[in-house]
């Protein structure tokens, strides 16, 4: 049986769960990072019946890596012929190798040995995959903030509003029971108290900062003058950084307070955890699209913007070049978050209209506008499709940079 390989897919990570050997192989051979799955925390929390106990010591010689699914991870789902759960939405199977080797694996059942014994201890692996999902996002989040060189904290401070205020003491609270929970294992009845409540300050601020991204899209909707659009895009610019950090650090505690939840759930009240892992899934993907549909708009309003600008090049080159900037810097800044987030959406930045298409329709104001302009619209046009074309290659070397660190950690410890 130490040839036997069993796999977890929940549509955000894939579990490979197995003898630590045949598992390493199998994560080298198909060229995949992982970090640790934790199945020794299955051990003691669900240890409670004899069935459970059972499966439990099957497992405490097994090895769990958890991989994040990206487009070339997912493809593994569908190579191996995973099997979905209708109750569960997971997919599993299991691979039987010969004489050691993890290719070639032919024999699929519904699930690994340890978990078709106890669906109490596949409810908790998925449970753990879910929190390590949602870790993962959470660190994507610290490196936006710092790619943006934001300080949320700065940002809350500088706020005289209640609902912002409240936001310094909830960050706290939750840092203190995460690093509770990394020290203890577990997360307390006293822990989950003190945490339990804060949901309602973060939805409230993150009501607040989707509200003030309505409103720097709007603003810059309503300028018609080329001069107050250039104005009021530079301001949304500086603005939406603000309100966008606000709102990726709202994400994070919200991620942070589901994996205590879970882990309050699988301490608490074991036979409720696949439920309750399913309506926070939900509800995560609730707010995915919130945040999407409001920041989709500030971009819709913004390049619209950029496209009025474009219109008025030949007379105001200058102002012009600053209002569609302002459109790419800050789509940039939304299309980095919604990539961290998870949030796919193909990326066409506002290519500047070149001065040759403008000049070619107003010939007679080219002498008027002078050599100046028709550099500041030329660059303008190449500095924009470079941004568009470097876009998905830096974020993507991102990605990967941090996969390899997490590997790096992995086979360090």
């Amino acid at each position: 049986m130490d040839d036997e390989i069993g796999l977890i897919s929940d549509g955000d990570g894939l579990a490979v769960i197995g003898n630590p050997a045949a598992v390493e192989r199998f994560i080298v051979s198909e060229g995949l990072s992982s970090r640790d799955l934790g199945l020794h925390r299955l051990r003691t929390a669900l240890g409670n019946t004899a069935a459970v106990a059972q499966a439990g010591s099957e497992i405490a010689a097994d090895s769990g890596r958890w991989v994040k699914l990206t487009k070339d991870s997912a493809r593994l789902v569908d190579k191996y012929g995973l099997r979905e759960s209708s109750k569960t939405g997971l997919r599993t199977g299991v691979l039987k190798g010969h004489e050691g080797r993890v290719k070639g694996f032919v024999e699929f059942a519904k699930g690994p040995r340890s978990f078709r014994a106890s669906p109490k201890l596949l409810a908790g692996a998925a449970a753990i995959m879910a929190q390590l999902a949602m870790q993962q996002a959470m660190d994507e989040i610290v490196d936006y903030l710092a790619t943006i060189d934001e300080k949320v904290d700065d940002v809350l401070r500088a706020q005289k509003d209640a609902v912002l205020a409240g936001m310094i003491g909830v960050d706290l609270v939750i840092e203190e029971a995460m690093a509770v929970r990394e020290q203890v294992g577990r997360v307390s009845e006293v822990t989950w108290s003190k945490v339990q409540s804060t949901s309602t300050t973060i939805a409230g601020t993150q009501a607040y900062a989707l509200g003030q991204l309505e409103a720097l899209g709007e603003k810059v909707e309503r300028k018609s003058k080329i001069g107050d659009l250039a104005k009021a895009s530079r301001e949304a610019e500086s603005k939406a950084r603000e309100w966008l950090a606000v709102l990726a650090r709202c994400f994070q505690l919200q991620d942070a307070i589901a994996v205590l939840e879970l882990d309050r759930v699988l301490d608490s009240a074991p036979d409720e955890l696949d439920g309750h892992r399913l309506g926070l899934r939900v509800a995560r993907q609730n707010r995915l699209e919130l945040i999407s549909r409001s920041t989709e708009r500030l971009m819709a309003r913004i390049t619209a913007a950029a496209g009025t600008a474009n219109t008025k090049v030949l007379l105001h080159p200058t102002a012009s070049r600053d209002v569609v900037r302002s459109s790419n810097r800050v789509e940039d800044l939304v299309v980095d978050l919604h990539a961290r987030l998870g949030i796919e959406r193909d990326r066409q930045s506002l290519e500047a209209r070149e001065w040759v298409e403008a000049a070619a329709q107003v010939r007679d104001k080219v002498l008027e506008t002078g050599t100046e302009g028709v550099d500041a619209a030329l660059r303008l046009g190449n500095e924009t499709l470079d941004r568009a074309r470097s876009a998905a290659g830096k974020l993507s070397s991102g990605i990967a940079e941090r996969a390899l660190r997490l590997r790096g950690d992995d086979e360090e410890g």
